[in-house]
């Protein structure tokens, strides 16, 4: 472990996806356990990670990126994060990002120490399976043991009560997320689950269980198709704001999903997730599994699978992985744990 002294004050860069960013989280923790819980921290991030992050007290505040590959010489939000660290220079900046797009502006912000990228290598674990854990490489050697350990995702949601209120929800339910974010691609979906399953495993669920319907907005055709739904059925597709999904999934009995958004944010508000998964691999880049939380991947482990980042997933013209996941299988699996 690097010792570090005197450290008030934390520029983190991660600005990916949802589901990295969430990862990424882990590192909040981490620091306030290591420097205590006076520690300042700011973001850098994409434009979701103000909602991400709005009540969440342990970042005070986010710089957003939309153009993440532009130099800073003709980014505007590159040089005004640029512009505020020389006026408040940072402590420790710590880059999650290991892409070349964004060497130019760690090289750029002012800071007294610079960890990650292109400054530091990550210190590898040798336990590491998940994306999660490979995240935390980046931080390791500023943390001691104990506090490496114990940090993970963590997500903070706004009250329930006025979410509860908004929407009429009922005190218990059941969310289905049934869409992902390649759900309006013209290629194929590889970790979409069929729709006639979705109706059934819903109409099935229903018959005993509140459910609760979300999903992104401009998905209307797709949770068309999913309609006449039942009694029960609450649908929220495209109706809620991102701090609201959150606390709506914060307070769910469980979440039944795909390898999507939603299920790392079960995951890092210690919701029950159950996550159907074919192409893509669990053990690193499914719901991460903490102390807190419970998570029950379902898949039929074909010989094929994973296949989402090799070559031959293109040969793949039906999908089987995802289509041999039967609604029994699902039901089954739910049955058994809850």
């Amino acid at each position: 472990m690097q010792k570090l002294e005197n450290i008030k004050s934390v520029l983190i860069l991660r600005s990916g996806a949802l589901g990295d960013t969430v990862y990424a989280t882990a590192v909040l923790d981490a620091l306030v356990q290591e420097f205590g819980e006076d520690i300042n921290i700011d973001w850098i991030g994409t434009p979701a990670a103000v909602s991400l992050f709005k009540f969440d007290k342990r970042v005070n505040q986010v710089f957003t990126l939309k153009h993440r590959k532009l130099p800073v010489l003709i980014n505007i939000e590159k040089r005004r994060i640029v512009s505020y660290s020389k006026k408040h220079t940072y402590d420790l900046l710590i880059n999650l990002e290991a892409g070349p797009q964004f060497n130019d502006l760690a090289k750029a912000i002012s800071a007294k120490i610079k960890h990650g990228h292109p400054f530091t290598e990550p210190m590898p674990d040798p336990d590491a399976r998940h994306m999660v854990e490979y995240m935390k490489a980046f931080y390791k050697a500023l943390i001691n043991e104990k506090a490496y350990k114990n940090s993970f995702p963590k997500l903070f949601a706004e009250s329930f009560q006025s979410v509860r209120e908004k929407f009429s929800l009922p005190s218990q339910y059941l969310v289905i997320a049934p869409s992902n974010s390649h759900t309006n691609r013209k290629k194929i979906n590889y970790r979409a689950w069929p729709t006639q399953n979705w109706k059934e495993l819903i109409k099935q669920l229903s018959e005993k269980k509140n459910i609760i319907l979300i999903g992104g907005k401009g998905e209307e055709a797709y949770f068309k198709e999913l309609q006449p739904y039942p009694k029960n059925v609450i649908d929220l597709s495209g109706k809620n704001n991102l701090t609201e999904l959150i606390s709506i999934i914060q307070n769910a009995k469980a979440l039944i999903t795909t390898d999507t958004g939603p299920a790392h944010i079960a995951s890092a508000t210690a919701t029950t997730v159950y996550c159907l998964i074919g192409p893509t691999n669990p053990t690193s880049t499914g719901p991460y599994k903490t102390p807190f939380n419970e998570v029950h991947i379902i898949s039929k482990n074909l010989d094929c699978s994973p296949c989402y980042y090799l070559p031959h997933i293109k040969e793949c013209k039906d999908n089987i992985c995802m289509k041999e996941i039967t609604v029994e299988n699902v039901l089954s699996t739910i049955k058994a744990s809850l």
